[in-house]
């Protein structure tokens, strides 16, 4: 993220601007302490503020019908974070999504999201990690939670009736192990970028600009591999090895996408049609345990071939389920507490899943890996369609022997909006 400019008009004229000025009121390095009081503020023009090495080729456009991030292709990388709001008022929630919406803008395109200064005793607007790096497909997508509406029994800002039907707290599941501080929140933002840097400069910024209006919940930084490595671009694998998310709704079909993602015209509240319900789980993965289990019986648990991911006794990864399919023994192919068995069930409940792999280093209380799936799944409705398949899996699913459910909260994430509007501004007229 550069600057064209060389030159800065003062109420002493126009001066020449050193590059050691630029470097140092660009905000390499700095951690600026203002913008949360002060809002976004003197954002540049499209034009002002162009980002080197950034084209359209690596830019997914932030404005349109529905927010981008959710049937976008999958990046690299997500930055996901849940915040708690701290204001009282709905006038400076409205505020916030306005200046995030116009952060978000510039970002999404490679620009800073504020002017350079001349004042080195003020920190920059955008703290900087970012400058010099394209957009890298950046999406930011942003949703509210249950308590944003409702909160130990008050109505916060006005809006309860306007809460969805849909949108409240996931049921406890069996075997369910949640830890408080990776649970709920009244928003959330969902950056996804092909570089972590570019991902994580979203929500840091975000964040800044909410200072004094919403502080942080959670955080958790996703991966999978990078199109770099993998240039057939093949459904990334997850930790235990395996494809993840072979089986999704076809982006590109628009009829799949309002039947099994987008909400509809009479679903509930008008101000989220074209919007989606997001469900995150943060899955621990006993990666060792694993390890230390044979292949036949890690094919059993996930009920396909580790090398092609084809479901067990077919050849091709995308083979349509046989869940009648048996062997000479009697047995079938894939096992009836397989997780591809039991998330399947009849075939009718789909989600759009977008999982990442974590790695939080060491279990301190464990001695082993941290580290595990960041599961996030949009769908039209959750209580037919997320809520049913969890409810098969933590009952009998074999992969519960290797993983623990440890975070999870649900968001109902805004339509897109236009230029000169803002996300959020359904809800709040």
């Amino acid at each position: 993220m550069t600057t064209d400019n060389s030159l800065e008009k003062t109420s002493l004229g126009t001066r020449k601007i050193s590059r050691r000025d630029v470097l140092k009121t660009a905000g390499i390095g700095g951690i600026g302490a203002l913008i949360g009081a002060s809002g976004v503020g003197g954002l540049l023009s499209m034009t002002e503020n162009k980002a080197s090495g950034s084209g359209k080729e690596d830019m997914v456009p932030f404005y349109g019908k529905h927010q981008a991030g959710i049937v976008t292709k999958p990046q690299d990388h997500v930055y996901f974070a849940a915040l708690d709001v701290t204001a009282s008022e709905k006038t400076t929630l409205i505020k916030l999504f306005k200046e995030w919406t116009e952060a978000a803008a510039f970002m999404t395109t490679g620009k800073p999201i504020g002017e350079l200064t001349s004042n080195e005793f003020l920190p920059p607007k955008d703290t900087g990690e970012a400058a010099g790096l394209s957009a890298s497909n950046l999406t930011i997508t942003f949703g509210a939670g249950p308590s944003l509406f409702v909160k130990n029994g008050e109505d916060r800002f006005g809006l309860k009736h306007k809460q969805p039907q849909e949108l409240v707290d996931l049921p406890k599941f069996p075997l369910d192990a949640l830890e408080k501080e990776w649970t709920g929140g009244d928003l959330c933002i969902q950056a996804c970028a092909d570089d972590p840097q570019v991902a994580f400069h979203a929500v840091r910024n975000l964040i800044r600009i909410a200072r004094g209006k919403a502080i942080l919940r959670w955080a958790q930084p996703g991966f999978q591999r990078t199109k770099q490595a993998d240039a057939k671009e093949g459904t990334p694998r997850n930790l235990f090895g395996f494809k993840d998310g072979t089986v999704n709704p076809d982006v590109k079909d628009e009829q799949q996408l309002n039947k099994q993602v987008w909400v509809q015209p009479g679903d509930g509240p008008n101000w989220l049609t074209g919007g989606s319900y997001l469900v995150v789980r943060r899955i621990q993965m006993f990666i060792e345990v694993w390890d230390r289990t044979n292949l036949r019986e890690q094919e059993n648990t996930f009920g396909r071939y580790r090398d092609s991911g084809a479901p067990l006794g077919q050849k091709g990864e995308f083979d349509q389920l046989d869940l009648k399919n048996k062997k000479e023994n009697g047995d079938y192919f894939i096992p009836v507490d397989s997780h591809v068995r039991l998330s399947h069930g009849d075939g009718t409940q789909k989600i759009l899943r977008r999982a990442y792999s974590y790695s939080n280093g060491m279990d301190l209380k464990t001695g082993s890996f941290d580290a595990g799936l960041l599961f996030l799944c949009f769908q039209r409705t959750p209580s037919k369609q997320f809520i049913p398949i969890q409810q098969r899996l933590a009952k009998m699913d074999k992969l519960n022997e290797y993983t623990s459910h440890r975070g999870s909260a649900i968001f109902a994430c805004f339509p897109g909006t236009k230029q000169g509007g803002y996300i959020g501004e359904t809800l709040f007229k």
